[in-house]
């Protein structure tokens, strides 16, 4: 008899632990824009429509739309009047950090980079996004160059979050699994976990993978959910959910930001 109660007192330890991490909690997408046919009129009712918290993110760097302290000013301005959403400065190329002050950074509830804008060791400005302005003379040396430089913004730009995490060129993004090895995964996750910033689960892209996700869990790293969307053509963070379920992620593996006082 006590064996049985035994038995049955360990499965309802794995049911309640299997329950606890599929259960569902609210989903905030810090990584939206405002673009394309969308704007912050249609920000408020697909957030409402979906229950789906948003981060309003502005491009700021060279060549985007905010590159200095008075235009920053001249976004918070406009997102004062919709304080359900948070603020982020998306930092785009290695320059964004000598055109603001900190003070201006700082007023943001967060910031994000990525590595898709750098330049090379040929003194080429890579944007791996675009085709024609991604310079690959060998994969393997190019997918070190990328690690590396990532690793490096990782340890030294003032960021909250690593986004459009782990993208690779077109001509190599069919072939993910060879290029992000262990050793180049754990590199990244190193320096993030070191740096205390989190990484994004990309709905639009559909990266980072799910074995780079369970690597990066297990080292203690947390995540957030971004789309970087181009338009107002995107609904749902199905990939985000659908990582979650296959990660068992719960709500603790998440950051999310604190919003600041807009004045």
């Amino acid at each position: 008899m006590k064996k049985q109660l035994f038995l049955v007192s360990v499965t309802m330890v794995f049911i309640i632990t299997g329950c606890r991490q599929t259960e569902e909690f609210p989903i905030t997408d810090l990584h939206v824009h405002l673009k394309g046919d969308f704007d912050i009129e249609d920000a408020v009712r697909k957030s409402e429509a979906e229950n789906i918290q948003y981060g309003i993110a502005v491009n700021c760097g060279l060549g985007f739309p905010v590159q200095n302290d008075s235009q920053v000013d001249s976004f918070l301005l406009i997102m004062k009047d919709y304080p359900q959403f948070y603020t982020a400065m998306q930092a785009e190329g290695r320059e964004w950090v000598d055109l603001f002050t900190m003070e201006s950074i700082e007023k943001f509830d967060y910031v994000f980079t990525d590595a898709m804008t750098f330049t090379d060791e040929k003194g080429r400005r890579n944007r791996i996004w675009l085709p024609d302005e991604t310079f690959i003379d060998d994969e393997e040396e190019f997918m070190n160059y990328l690690v590396k430089t990532l690793v490096t913004i990782l340890y030294t730009e003032p960021v909250d979050i690593y986004v459009n995490a782990t993208f690779l060129p077109e001509q190599m993004a069919d072939r993910y699994d060879h290029f992000w090895t262990e050793e180049r995964m754990d590199a990244v996750i190193n320096a993030l976990k070191s740096n205390n910033i989190a990484m994004e689960i990309n709905n639009r892209y559909e990266i980072p993978s799910a074995d780079f996700i369970k690597r990066a869990k297990k080292a203690g790293v947390r995540f957030t959910v971004g789309t970087n969307n181009a338009d107002g053509n995107f609904s749902g963070a199905k990939y985000a959910l659908d990582i979650i379920k296959k990660c068992s992620l719960a709500e603790s593996d998440f950051w999310l930001p604190v919003k600041k006082e807009r004045i």
